[in-house]
């Protein structure tokens, strides 16, 4: 069994789990019309002004972000290789009376499914590329998708933080996996998720890579992107280091000491040249 298929078959049961869980909100995406997820509201002053624009998120998983960008004006698709996923999409779309078209597709398959240079920006969300095993491959499947002159939006884990133990709750961060990307994957085994759930799951591998920002800028030079913006955070939008950190009333998490020590996460926009 490949790496896309084991990891697939871990999302395809997890998702359930993650809809289910307070962690996503989905309630409050039904009650409140103007809701948005803590990821994009994260985003907004960033993103700018997305109305009427035509956006196409990545690795949408169950659609929250997804919607939430809907709900800004824009007129989106989300893209995901897991149909467990894309089934509760749609189902919290069709229940927040939200109008986006989601697809199933490996994100490498995204042009030739949605076709060549048709949305104004692709959007990717915090925990997608530690899943690719080729990050040219990746920029290059974005600048397709875009028109000249359209933005790639991402906000993801920084690689410092990918390259760190989490285990270690005892205020050291221990550098413990690639930083850079490594032609094999990195294999992981664990029985839980990252949502609090009673759930019992069978599928408990998955396989993940790194990828250092370097490989991911220059990745994108080489596809014809130009870099507009980059901005390294002190914060991540789950516990990420248990034991280690301190979380606030918008869902983002911080080190509990010396947060000044590592960036967490990032956000990159680029422009199709």
């Amino acid at each position: 069994m490949d790496s896309a298929e084991i990891n697939r078959l871990n999302w395809d049961e997890r998702a359930p789990a993650h809809a289910a869980s307070p962690g996503y909100h989905v309630d409050r995406f039904v009650q409140d019309p103007a809701f948005l997820s803590y990821v994009v509201q994260f985003d907004v002053p960033r993103l700018g002004d997305i109305t009427g624009l035509r956006g196409v998120h990545l690795q949408c998983h169950i659609g929250t972000d997804t919607i939430s960008l809907a709900r800004l004006g824009a007129r989106m698709t989300g893209l995901d290789f897991s149909p467990g996923a894309l089934a509760e999409a749609r189902r919290i779309a069709e229940l927040a009376g939200a109008q986006v078209e989601f697809v199933q597709a490996d994100v490498y398959d995204a042009e030739s499914v949605l076709g060549e240079s048709g949305f104004d920006f692709v959007y990717t969300g915090v925990g997608a590329l530690c899943w690719l095993p080729d990050i040219r491959r990746w920029a290059q499947t974005v600048s397709g998708l875009l028109r000249p002159g359209g933005r790639l939006f991402i906000r993801e884990g920084h690689p410092v933080l990918w390259s760190l133990d989490e285990e270690r709750g005892d205020q050291l961060l221990v550098v413990n996996y690639p930083y850079f990307e490594m032609p094999e994957p990195d294999v992981f085994e664990d029985a839980g998720t990252y949502v609090e759930t009673d759930t019992v799951f069978r599928h408990t591998t998955t396989h993940t890579w790194n990828h250092g920002l370097a490989e991911i800028i220059t990745a994108l030079l080489e596809a014809g992107m130009e870099i507009t913006a980059l901005e390294e955070h002190r914060s991540v939008p789950w516990e990420a280091l248990p034991g280690n950190m301190i979380g606030d009333a918008q869902g983002e998490w911080r080190l509990n000491t010396r947060p000044e020590r590592v960036p967490l996460t990032y956000t990159l926009q680029a422009r199709r040249r």
